[in-house]
């Protein structure tokens, strides 16, 4: 008779007490991210470059003040003076009669120019700037927090553009330094959230190849 005892290819040593552990490997959270961001191919290349634009208006912003709120040159356009002084190139343009000199460039160049500030102080004339200094402040403060929580990313980042394009067009309708003055923190707010928003949109979905 066949004995009908199965034959066991692998007979269990009385040995071992424990069947062999295998471990078990998991992937890492990098590699789970490269799979689902992929290769780096034109839709990350072209959501780089469009979201890169916002540089561009941010750095028109922060450096508008150097040329809007400088100080033109002027000339003399006659030989009158105040006193013994005549007028030239060194002479001080507030102790010099209005008619005896002029603006090199039209008024409207400058604010100090439209807005007689070239004796109103260093206060008045970098007000502006200052203003608009201490909305960045305060926007890096506040807007911060909620582009990583209730707005993300995107909304934050056209929220912002939006706000800080239409405070930038009221500033063309000024007719006084207080209201401009008013408009430029508004602006430098809003600007002080695009540049982390662009650079982490600009990075999130690029792989590290």
């Amino acid at each position: 008779m066949a004995d009908s005892t199965p034959l066991l290819s692998q007979p269990y040593s009385d040995d071992s007490t424990e069947p062999p552990h295998l471990e078990k490997h998991l992937p890492s959270l990098d590699s789970t991210i490269e799979n689902c961001i992929g290769d780096f191919w034109w839709t990350q290349y072209l959501q780089a470059i469009l979201v890169s634009f916002a540089w561009f208006f941010d750095a028109r912003q922060a450096f508008i003040s150097v040329f809007a709120d400088a100080e033109p040159t002027w000339h003399c356009s006659s030989s009158t003076g105040l006193g013994d002084e005549s007028c030239n190139s060194v002479s001080d343009i507030c102790h010099l009669p209005r008619d005896s000199w002029a603006w090199d460039l039209p008024k409207h160049t400058s604010t100090v120019s439209e807005w007689p500030l070239q004796c109103a102080g260093s206060i008045m004339t970098g007000l502006p700037a200052s203003a608009f200094f201490v909305g960045c402040l305060l926007g890096g403060l506040l807007l911060a927090t909620l582009a990583d929580s209730s707005l993300g990313g995107k909304k934050m980042l056209s929220f912002t553009c939006l706000t800080m394009a239409l405070s930038t067009l009221l500033t063309a309708f000024t007719n006084n330094l207080w209201t401009y003055s008013a408009l430029r923190p508004i602006c430098g707010f809003s600007r002080a959230a695009v540049g982390t928003c662009a650079l982490v949109l600009s990075t999130e979905l690029v792989g590290k190849r």
